[in-house]
C-alpha cells in the first residue's frame, strides 16, 4: 500500500466471518492460515520474523502498530515465515532513532501481506470463543476467500519444522562450553544467549543423536518451532536416545519434543497463549514470573504418571493450568514451554540459561573427576 492509496480487501473465516479493512504490505490477492492473536504491546518485529509463526495469520490486539519502526537489529530470524499479519491500526509515521525503515515497507520487502482496519476486538473475541481457526485475506471476492479459508490446513498435522529449520550447519559464539542446538525455527536471541554461554554448533533439524554425541556437545538445546509435534516423531525418536547421555535445555516447542521423548503426550490448546505477560510459576522455587509465549500446543502433565523416566512438571500457566516446564529427574534434561529470552518480552524466566550452564559445568567437573 503506497501513501494516498488505498486498496479495500477482507478477511474471511472458515465458519463464514467476514472483516473488511485495507490491504498493507506485499500485493497478495490472497493470503492464508491458521488465524491466532498476540497480546504483547510491543516487539512486533520480532513477532513477524520468528519462526514459531510459520503458517499462521498474526493478529495483533494492540491497536496502533508500527509506531516505532523496525531495524535489522531486532530480526529474530533470516525472514518472515509467518503467512500473514492482521492489525487495527497502521502507524501513518514511525518515531524512534533506532528505526531503518516503517513497517508497512518492511512487510513489502518480505514479500509479506497484511490487513489493516480490522476490527480485532471482535476477531479476538471470536478466536477465544472458537479457538484458532483457518482464514483468508486479500482483494478476492468474499465467496473466494472463504473458499481459500476452508481449504487451509492450519498447524494440526502438519511438519513445518522443515520450512523453518537450517539447511547447513554453523556455529555462534566462542566460549569453552561445547553446545549443539537442534534448530526447529530457533531464535536469534536465544542464539545470543546460548553464544553467551559457550561455542554453539546449530544444526538441522534432523540430526541423529549418534552425529550430535559424535561433536562431544558439552549439552544439547531443543529449540522453539512452528507446527505440531506429532508430526516430528523421528525427531523425537533421536532426542530419547540423548536423555540421561548429557544435558538438554528445550524451550517451546523443544519442550514438547522433549516431553515426547520420555513417552508423554502432548495437546493442542484452544487458541494457544501469544503474549508477553503470562504468569508462570516456578514450582522448584515458588517463584511468580512474568513470561513470553508462543504455541498452540503443550504437554499433557497427566501423562508423567506411568512413564519409564521419573518426569516432573516445573513451571505451571497460573492463567489455566497448563503445564510451563518439565524436568526428567536423574537425567540432566529439562525445559519450559514460554520463552526465557524473551525477544520480546520480560526477562524474569532468564536465569533458566544459567541452570542450563551449571547442569554442563557439574557434568564437565564429574567427568574430570572420574578421569
Amino acid at each position: 500500500m503506497s501513501a494516498g492509496h488505498i486498496v479495500e480487501g477482507a478477511l474471511v473465516l472458515a465458519d463464514g466471518s467476514v472483516f473488511e479493512g485495507e490491504l498493507i504490505g506485499a500485493d497478495h490477492r490472497v493470503s492464508s492460515g491458521e488465524v491466532v492473536f498476540n497480546t504483547a504491546l510491543s516487539g512486533y518485529q520480532e513477532i513477524i520474523t520468528d519462526p514459531s509463526y510459520a503458517g499462521q495469520l498474526i493478529t495483533f490486539t494492540y491497536p496502533h502498530i508500527g509506531n516505532y519502526g523496525v531495524n535489522v537489529d531486532d530480526a529474530e530470524s533470516r525472514g518472515v515465515f509467518c503467512r500473514g499479519v492482521i492489525i487495527r491500526e497502521l502507524a501513518r509515521r514511525h518515531s524512534n532513532y533506532r528505526a531503518e525503515q516503517g513497517l508497512n515497507e518492511f512487510l513489502s520487502a518480505h514479500g509479506l501481506a497484511g490487513i489493516a482496519g480490522i476490527d480485532t476486538r471482535r476477531l479476538t473475541r471470536l478466536l477465544r470463543e472458537q479457538g484458532a481457526i483457518p482464514g483468508a485475506f486479500g482483494s478476492l471476492s468474499e465467496s473466494e476467500l472463504h473458499s481459500h479459508a476452508q481449504q487451509e490446513p492450519g498447524t494440526d498435522g502438519v511438519d513445518l519444522v522443515s520450512t523453518v529449520t537450517t539447511a547447513e550447519t554453523y556455529t555462534v559464539g566462542n566460549g569453552e562450553r561445547r553446545i549443539v542446538a537442534l534448530d526447529f525455527g530457533i531464535k536469534s536471541t536465544i542464539l545470543h544467549h546460548l553464544g553467551s554461554l559457550g561455542t554453539v554448533e546449530v544444526v538441522p533439524a534432523t540430526t541423529s543423536a549418534a552425529e550430535i554425541l559424535a561433536r562431544k556437545p558439552d549439552g544439547v538445546f531443543l529449540s522453539n518451532g512452528p507446527g505440531d509435534p506429532n508430526m516430528l516423531d523421528s525427531i523425537a525418536r533421536e532426542i530419547s536416545q540423548m536423555v540421561g547421555v548429557v544435558p538438554m535445555f528445550g524451550i517451546c516447542l523443544g519442550h514438547q519434543l522433549l516431553g515426547k521423548a520420555v513417552g508423554a503426550t502432548t495437546i493442542k490448546l484452544p487458541f494457544g497463549h501469544h503474549g508477553g505477560n503470562h504468569p508462570v510459576k516456578d514450582l522448584t522455587t515458588e517463584r511468580i514470573e512474568i513470561t513470553s509465549q508462543n504455541h498452540n500446543f503443550a504437554v499433557d502433565p497427566d501423562s508423567f504418571d506411568e512413564l519409564e523416566h521419573d518426569v516432573v512438571m516445573t513451571h505451571i500457566n497460573l492463567n489455566d493450568g497448563v503445564c510451563q516446564g518439565l524436568e526428567v529427574r536423574g537425567a540432566q534434561c529439562f525445559s519450559v514451554q514460554h520463552h526465557p529470552e524473551a525477544g520480546p518480552g520480560p526477562h524474569d524466566s532468564i536465569y533458566l540459561f544459567d541452570r542450563f550452564a551449571a547442569l554442563m559445568d557439574a557434568r564437565s567437573s564429574a567427568g574430570k573427576a572420574a578421569r
